[in-house]
């Protein structure tokens, strides 16, 4: 069953007599555990249609790159086979996801589409709704409470989102079962635009930037997000609250670049780790991280439309880095300096080689190589726009909901004013003395290194 706070009728056209259903694909990027989907094909059953998923390929998409573009072709090629084995058809457009849309929406009975937050996916879906002329029904599936029920209003931090998400949270965790295709889409003439058969060939054919490379540590698709949580659950979630801190070996699911392309539902993970035999407090800890945390980004970039600029800092935070901007930098770096691990601080520059080799970062490592930026650059502003576009560049999942709110958590975002020091004045400050406090640190350093192959200094930071 989907539950009906999920559906949000996005116009008020009729539908129309027309050879489908479309399910217009775009952030849902799955074939299973999708209500979208699910919901796309419950209506066309009840019209005797066939359903078409259409997804639109863009290669404008704001600071898109190889890496990116790679993890996600190798989970549509999984989903367009696994829709295909259900009986629905599967086409991609080589156009802007909204134009795909309103194309294939011109032989639709009615579109279905799932729901996105950041700017750009919002203004499709405006797009849609006023130009595809039939009905547009959305249905929210990637967050486990849906965002609006949750709150209307920019939360403070997690304290205030928290006892919202906590009301409503057990209403949403529930099995979503697939749906019988009554009429298969066999017969629907529609060629797609994109050879998914040959991912570096549909690659190299995209205009955009090739040189952020793909990587071999993670392979898009939900069958390989699905064998990671696997593997955590089994093996790792019990152990989850005190081996998140052991860096060198930690203990974390590593779901969120499958999260980010909604090749896996929230719903499903937060099932399987209440079906794993492990203690309170790990389950706790951990459905913490993957549905108050998470959502909590969701409702930032929901609600401030300036979420990728500095301006969406607290006020407080920006006049205490204002007061600051003057103090006494004992090092700065520029952005390539940065992007190639050159710096004096070999944890910082073990992080850095993890992303750039990997696409991922363990989080405690991503708030300390976050303050180190806010620490090394010549004002907040510019530290802000370089810490954006690392990250966005180099994470499978930058240009994530999470990805923007972590960033701006660096410089005070969703946190309170700390004890006033240099530079950062009253905003969090975090030291190589705290990592080695609290964490592994060093064997960390060795991890990347073998890792990555690469030698790191032997140079030790001042205690």
């Amino acid at each position: 069953m989907i539950e009906p706070e999920r559906l949000v009728e996005l116009n008020d056209a009729p539908e129309r007599a027309g050879d489908y259903v479309l399910y217009w694909m775009q952030q849902s990027q799955r074939a299973d555990f999708n209500p979208a989907l699910e919901a796309a094909i419950g209506l066309a059953n009840q019209r005797k249609l066939p359903v078409l998923v259409g997804f639109g390929l863009t290669d404008d998409y704001p600071e898109a790159n190889a890496r990116h573009y790679a993890f996600m072709l190798q989970g549509l090629a999984e989903t367009e086979a696994n829709l295909h084995a259900r009986g629905v058809g599967f086409v991609i457009r080589r156009s802007a996801p909204d134009a795909a849309a309103i194309r294939l929406g011109q032989r639709a009975a009615l579109i279905v589409c799932d729901r996105g937050y950041l700017r750009p996916q919002k203004a499709w879906r405006r797009s849609v709704a006023a130009h595809a002329n039939r009905r547009v029904l959305q249905v929210e599936g990637d967050v486990v409470v849906p965002l609006d029920l949750a709150s209307s209003r920019q939360e403070i931090g997690a304290r205030t989102l928290r006892p919202k998400i906590l009301r409503r949270r057990e209403d949403f965790i529930s099995v979503l079962h697939k749906t019988a295709v009554l009429v298969r889409a066999d017969r629907l003439d529609i060629q797609t635009e994109a050879d998914l058969s040959d991912i570096p060939a549909l690659l190299a054919g995209l205009k955009i930037d090739q040189g952020v490379g793909p990587v071999t540590e993670f392979r898009g698709g939900s069958s390989e997000a699905r064998r990671r949580l696997r593997r955590f659950v089994d093996d790792e979630l019990d152990d989850y609250v005190e081996a998140r801190a052991r860096l060198g070996d930690p203990k974390v699911s590593t779901l969120s670049p499958y999260l980010h392309f909604g090749q896996i539902s929230p719903v499903e993970i937060a099932l399987a780790a209440r079906q794993a035999v492990v203690g309170h407090e790990a389950l706790a800890s951990f459905l913490e991280e993957l549905i108050v945390r998470r959502e909590l980004s969701m409702n930032f970039v929901n609600q401030a439309e300036n979420y990728d600029s500095y301006e969406c800092l607290p006020e407080w935070a920006r006049r205490t880095l204002a007061d600051h901007r003057h103090d006494r930098r004992e090092h700065i770096y520029d952005y390539d300096q940065l992007a190639c691990a050159e710096t004096h601080d070999p944890y910082w520059n073990a992080a850095m080689g993890e992303m750039l080799a990997t696409g991922y970062m363990h989080n405690h490592m991503r708030m300390y190589w976050g303050k180190k930026v806010l620490e090394w650059s010549a004002s907040p502003e510019e530290a802000y726009a370089v810490l954006l576009r690392l990250n966005n560049s180099w994470f499978i999942d930058g240009r994530d909901a999470n990805s923007f709110a972590s960033v701006a958590w660096v410089f005070g975002l969703h946190d309170r004013p700390w004890p006033e020091r240099p530079v950062f004045g009253n905003v969090r400050y975090m030291n190589a003395a705290g990592l080695k406090r609290k964490t592994d640190i060093d064997a960390y350093v060795e991890r990347v290194e073998t890792l990555t192959g690469a030698t790191a200094s032997s140079q030790k930071l001042e205690r």
